[in-house]
C-alpha cells in the first residue's frame, strides 16, 4: 500500500494535482477560523450547544462547525448546491433551458454561469436572514456587539464573498486538481468534525453522562459505526445488471456487433439527493422554532414541537419524503424510453424482451423495484444519527404514549451521541472517498502503474455533484 501511495508522487502531473488539491483544501480550512466581524462568538457557540439534535444543530454539523463560529465560510457550499439543484429541476420543466443544455459545451457554460449568479443571490438572502436573526436575538440574548445597518451590510458582504470564494475554490480543484471540488469541500467540512466528535464521546464516557455507557457499550458503538460504513460501501457498489445482446451487422467492409454486454442499474441511482431534498424541506419550519412569533403562539409552538427531530410524525414524514424524492429524482436523471431507443438504434436487445416499448417497460419495472430498495437503504442510514442523537419519541404518541413509557430511555430519548458520520454526512463521505480514489487509480493505471485495488475489485465511483 505504501508503494502504491508513493507511486502518486512519482508522476509529476499527478503529484502537482494532488498537492494543488491539498493546498486549496488548506486554504479552505484557514478561512474556517476567520470570524465575521461584530459577533459575540462565545455566546453564539453556547447557543448552538443547546441546539444539539435540532435543525440548527444538524446544519452546523454539516457545515463543519463554521456556523456556530459564524466564520466567513459559515454558509459553506450549500447555496451553490441549492442553485445547482434548482437549475437541474428547471431543465426538466422549462423547455428553453433543456434545449440550452443539449447545445453541448457552450450551453453548459451558460447554465454554469447562471448558477454562479443564483448562488450569489441565495448567499446574500441567507446572510441577510442570519444578520437579522442575530440582531434581534432568538432567545433574548444579544449576539451582536454593534447592531444596526452597518452590521447587516458587513455580514452580507462577508458571508456572500466567502461563499463566492468557496465556489471558486471548488471549481479550481475540479479543473486543476483531483476529484470533484465541491464534493471535496463538503467532505472536508464533515471530516473536520471527527476529532471533536471523538473527544466528546470520550468525555461523556469518562463522566458517565450516558449512565450505562460502559467500555463494552462504547466498543459496540464503535463497531456499529464501522459496520454502517461497510454497509454504505457495499450498497453504493451494488447494481442490477440487465443482459444486452447486440446483433451482427455489416458497416462498410467490417462486421460489427454480435457481442454480449449488460446494462448496469445502480441500487442507489439517486445518490444522496433524495436525502438532501427531504431534509431541506423538513428542516425549513424547524429553523423558525426560536423565532419570537412562534414562541408567542401556543398553536405554532405545538406544531413545531410535533414535527421536531425525533418525533414520530417527523420520522414518518422524513421516510415518505425520501421515498418520494428517490422516485422523483430517478425519473429526471434516468429515462428508460431513451435507453430503449438507443439500444434499438444500435441493434441491441434484451434476450426474451421485444425491442421498443416492451424493453422500456421492462427496464422501468426493474428500476421501480430497485429504487424502492435504494430508498429503504437511504431511510435506514438517515435514521441512524437521529436515533443515536435524540431517539424516537414513541412516548409522545397521543393515546398510546403511556404504553411506550416502559421502553429504555436510550430508545425514547436517544444517547446524545453526535454521530457525525451518519445520514447525509456518511453518504457524502463514503461517496466522495470512493470517487476520489477511483480517479487517482485511473491516473495510475493510465500511466502503467498498479492501482489501489485488484483488477477484480475496482472501485466504482459515485456520481459527482
Amino acid at each position: 500500500m505504501f508503494e502504491k501511495i508513493a507511486n502518486i508522487f512519482r508522476i509529476p502531473d499527478l503529484r502537482k494535482r494532488v498537492l494543488f488539491t491539498l493546498g486549496l483544501l488548506a486554504v479552505y480550512r484557514i478561512g474556517a477560523h476567520i470570524p465575521t466581524p461584530g459577533v459575540n462568538t462565545d455566546l453564539l457557540a453556547q447557543f448552538f450547544d443547546t441546539q444539539r439534535g435540532s435543525a440548527l444543530g444538524m446544519v452546523d454539523m454539516f457545515s463543519g462547525g463554521n456556523l456556530r463560529k459564524l466564520t466567513v465560510f459559515a454558509l459553506g457550499i450549500m447555496p451553490y448546491i441549492t442553485a445547482s439543484i434548482i437549475f437541474q429541476l428547471l431543465t426538466v420543466v422549462y423547455e428553453p433551458l433543456a434545449k440550452l443544455q443539449k447545445e453541448g459545451e457552450l450551453g453548459r457554460r451558460k447554465i454554469t454561469q447562471w448558477t454562479r449568479y443564483l448562488t450569489v443571490i441565495l448567499a446574500a438572502i441567507q446572510s441577510f436572514a442570519i444578520a437579522e436573526t442575530l440582531m434581534h436575538g432568538s432567545t433574548g440574548v444579544q449576539y451582536v456587539l454593534n447592531p444596526g445597518f452597518g452590521f447587516i451590510a458587513m455580514t452580507m458582504i462577508t458571508l456572500t464573498a466567502g461563499t463566492a470564494f468557496i465556489m471558486w475554490l471548488g471549481e479550481q480543484i475540479t479543473d486543476r486538481g483531483i476529484g470533484n471540488g465541491m464534493s471535496l469541500l463538503i467532505f472536508t467540512g464533515i471530516v473536520v468534525g471527527l476529532p471533536r466528535a471523538i473527544a466528546e464521546l470520550l468525555d461523556k464516557a469518562k463522566t458517565s453522562a450516558w449512565g450505562a455507557l460502559t467500555p463494552v457499550v462504547l466498543i459496540v458503538l464503535l463497531l456499529g459505526m464501522v459496520a454502517v460504513v461497510a454497509f454504505i460501501v457495499y450498497v453504493e457498489r451494488s447494481e442490477r445488471r440487465i443482459p444486452v445482446q447486440y446483433a451482427k451487422r455489416i458497416v462498410g467492409r467490417r462486421l460489427m456487433g454480435g457481442q454480449s454486454t449488460h446494462l448496469p442499474l445502480k441500487v442507489n441511482s439517486g445518490g444522496v439527493m433524495p436525502v438532501i431534498f427531504a431534509s431541506s424541506i423538513l428542516s425549513a419550519p424547524l429553523l423558525f422554532a426560536n423565532a419570537e412569533f412562534v414562541r408567542n403562539s401556543p398553536t405554532l409552538t405545538r406544531i413545531v414541537q410535533t414535527v421536531g427531530i425525533g418525533e414520530p410524525l417527523y420520522d414518518l414524514l422524513y421516510c415518505l419524503a425520501i421515498i418520494f424524492f428517490a422516485y422523483f429524482y430517478i425519473s429526471i436523471v434516468f429515462r428508460p424510453d431513451d435507453i430503449a431507443d438507443n439500444m434499438r438504434k444500435y441493434g441491441g436487445f434484451i434476450p426474451g424482451i421485444r425491442p421498443g416499448k416492451r424493453t422500456s417497460d421492462y427496464i422501468n419495472d426493474i428500476l421501480t423495484r430497485i429504487t424502492l430498495v435504494g430508498a429503504i437503504y437511504l431511510i435506514l442510514i438517515s435514521l441512524v444519527p437521529i436515533f443515536l442523537l435524540s431517539g424516537i419519541h414513541l412516548n409522545h404518541l397521543p393515546g398510546v404514549g403511556s404504553f411506550f413509557e416502559r421502553l429504555p430511555t436510550w430508545v425514547t430519548n436517544g444517547m446524545g451521541v453526535n454521530f457525525y458520520f451518519g445520514g447525509t454526512s456518511l453518504l457524502i463521505v463514503v461517496g466522495v472517498a470512493m470517487d476520489t480514489v477511483n480517479q487517482v487509480e485511473s491516473q495510475l493505471i493510465m500511466r502503467h502503474y498498479e492501482g489501489f485495488t485488484p483488477r477484480s475489485g475496482r472501485i466504482r465511483g459515485r456520481r459527482a455533484w
